[in-house]
């Protein structure tokens, strides 16, 4: 019991320092807010595309093995999908914080927290077969992410300009999310491979494997520390009794669902790891961006995404700790 708990504070304790270095980095005023925009860029649009790009090429794993993981994670994704949408449907009455409360609590933070933690607690394997796992639920997560906050944030009586306001915002995230430079780093790295394989490629030159093992190494660290520089402890302490039920929704449901759906689908070891880790992180950040952009209850997606943010490492520690305990991770 001893190694599970150590396992756990090992994988989840650095992640929580380095977000505690940029909130303290924050409060003392040595970044500001500009800083933090322009590093969160930096991390989105370079220096995470290297890592997952990288990993991948690099990785030994065989990828056609993640199949029941992804199906697990699909699995997983709907459950908590139509489950909160039930919720929401008879349990919360204004539209505009119906998508929110959905998104928050389906939508996790896999492409920070998630990759950090799988990292810390397995190597460059997890961090592979993590970069497969997120390059397809992402995909998932945009899609139903637009369905549900198009739907619940427009009043059915809407005038047609509102309407019409949505669905144009639903096209453009569609564009985006075939221009995102996470997944077309993932399908790089793939097409990559595919061809090394049946053309036998000679590797890639030195100066390009070492200038992209360079930016990777940024990536994770940098994304915590203005994930930690952007926690607002006065949203996170001003819990609304809707924000506390998708935050329980987040932190607790979900890691069981994760649970239960990774051993009905037989996953053990690294695949039930990544499962969990995953779908155990906190609430997506971009959850609050898109709220805000479509209209939804922006003030309560900020204190999901807060309280979310700092609590589920804990929740993650925990359940790391009973699962190794039990030897299925």
């Amino acid at each position: 019991m001893i190694d599970a708990i150590l396992f756990a504070l090992n994988i989840v304790l650095p992640n929580l320092m380095l977000m505690g270095l940029g909130f303290f980095m924050r409060k003392k005023g040595q970044v500001s807010r500009d800083f933090i925009d322009q590093a969160s860029k930096l991390v989105f649009n370079y220096a995470l595309p290297c890592l997952l790009f990288f990993s991948v090429i690099q990785s030994t794993v065989n990828f056609s093995e993640q199949f029941y993981l992804i199906a697990a994670g699909l699995a997983v994704t709907l459950l908590l999908y139509f489950g909160a949408e039930l919720y929401a449907k008879y349990f919360i009455e204004r539209p505009e914080d119906k998508g929110v409360f959905v998104q928050g609590v389906f939508r996790s933070n896999m492409a920070i927290i998630g990759l950090a933690t799988v990292a810390n607690a397995y190597g460059t394997e997890g961090l592979s077969i993590g970069a497969v796992y997120m390059g397809v639920i992402t995909l998932v997560f945009n899609i139903l992410a637009v369905i549900t906050l198009s739907r619940t944030t427009i009043d059915p009586e809407a005038d047609p300009k509102q309407v019409a306001r949505h669905e144009n915002y639903a096209v453009m995230i569609s564009k985006k999310l075939f221009t995102n430079p996470l997944i077309l780093a993932l399908i790089a790295a793939f097409g990559y491979k595919i061809l090394a394989s049946t053309l036998e490629l000679p590797e890639l030159p030195s100066v390009i494997t070492q200038t992209g093992a360079l930016l990777a190494a940024v990536s994770l660290p940098l994304a915590l520390i203005c994930a930690g520089a952007t926690i607002d402890m006065r949203s996170m302490l001003n819990l609304s009794g809707l924000s506390m039920q998708a935050s329980i929704g987040r932190i607790v449901i979900a890691p069981i669902v994760a649970i239960l759906v990774g051993l009905s689908f037989g996953l053990t070891g690294v695949h039930m790891g990544v499962l969990f880790l995953m779908v155990a992180s906190p609430t997506a950040a971009a959850s609050y961006v898109m709220a805000k952009a479509m209209g939804g209850n922006e003030i309560l997606a900020a204190n999901i995404l807060a309280f979310t943010t700092v609590v589920s490492l804990f929740g993650m520690a925990i359940g790391a700790a009973a699962l190794r305990a039990l030897g299925w991770m």
